[in-house]
């Protein structure tokens, strides 16, 4: 028995002792920072989202209402609009219900809803079965948001771009012109494999871009633009081209790449032969590449190419430096 007194001693001034250290240094318990968590990862209300907000035991209290231009809304038996974009509907419901305690209700019990999304979106574009713009009220990632629209269609090309505006705080900066735009950029293979995920924001765009494309030009039996929709190498590139010309140089192979948003291009020059035999990587080609099998000088190969493109593809729409 003295044991067990002892054991119950002691955890009582355990408990005591946890709780002095919790209210002397203000620490939040798990279950607010679960529950700070949860509220983050919720919809956020937006300008012009139609509410349905219901007062339990007050039938008279609950009403549907739209948020306003200035981002409140206006309830019935309270004095002051209540700012509700940017919050989430839990985050709400506790500012409405602290709102009517103070006035008359002693512990009033509130549940807000977003009956209609009509602020916040994601749009996705570009070579997808069906582009569309989809309010959401949940997380999703950007795999889900492609399923959404019907997955890539058979124009697509290796890569997905997401464009993001201002910080990553989706209720900063509303309406703010001078914001920036972040782009992120991703192998459309790795997202559909899952090796890639990247959570979705209110406002982001997604687009599918079309399948790329990559010059070969110079000492090849069957020079011009090729559509990729897989990673090409080198070596791929030129069978693509129907192989080299008996007159071409295998140990000076050209890629002339692009630098930047500019025009200027930077070169590479491989050897075909040191490729074949293992003892160098085949090289990966980036779209827009140009591969040119030939003795000439950056410039001139440029020049050279561009005729030649020009005549063998008319509808191609290329410029050079």
């Amino acid at each position: 028995m003295r044991k067990l007194t002892t054991t119950v001693s002691v955890g009582l001034l355990a408990l005591c002792f946890t709780g002095s250290i919790q209210a002397q240094t203000n620490m939040p318990s798990d279950a607010t920072v679960a529950s700070a968590a949860r509220d983050d990862d919720r919809y956020r209300i937006g300008f012009q989202d139609v509410l349905e907000v219901r007062v339990y035991k007050h039938a008279d209290l609950s009403q549907r209402v739209s948020v306003n231009p200035n981002g409140t809304i206006s309830l019935f038996r309270l004095d002051k609009p209540i700012v509700a974009v940017c919050k989430s509907e839990t985050e709400l419901e506790r500012e409405i219900a602290a709102a009517y305690k103070a006035k008359f209700i002693r512990n009033p019990e509130v549940v807000v809803n977003v009956a209609e999304q009509r602020s916040q979106s994601i749009g996705v574009s570009g070579a997808v079965v069906k582009p569309e713009y989809f309010f959401v009220k949940r997380r999703f990632h950007l795999l889900e948001m492609l399923a959404m629209a019907g997955g890539p269609n058979k124009e697509s090309g290796t890569r997905v771009i997401v464009s993001r505006k201002g910080s990553t705080s989706n209720c900063k900066q509303f309406d703010d012109p001078d914001q920036e735009i972040s782009v992120y950029s991703f192998k459309l293979r790795d997202v559909q494999e899952g090796k890639k995920t990247f959570w979705m924001q209110p406002g982001d765009l997604v687009s599918v871009l079309e399948s790329d494309i990559v010059y070969v030009y110079g000492n090849v039996n069957e020079q011009g633009a090729y559509n990729i929709r897989e990673s090409i190498t080198l070596t791929q590139a030129l069978v693509t081209a129907k192989g080299l010309k008996s007159a071409a140089k295998k140990d000076k192979i050209r890629i002339l790449r692009q630098k930047g948003d500019g025009e200027e291009r930077e070169e590479f020059v491989f050897d075909l032969n040191q490729i074949d035999k293992g003892k160098i990587a085949d090289p990966i080609l980036q779209p827009n590449d140009i591969v040119a099998v030939s003795e000439d000088k950056a410039k001139a190969i440029l020049f050279s190419f561009g005729k030649a493109i020009t005549n063998a593809v008319p509808n191609a729409a290329l410029r050079f430096p």
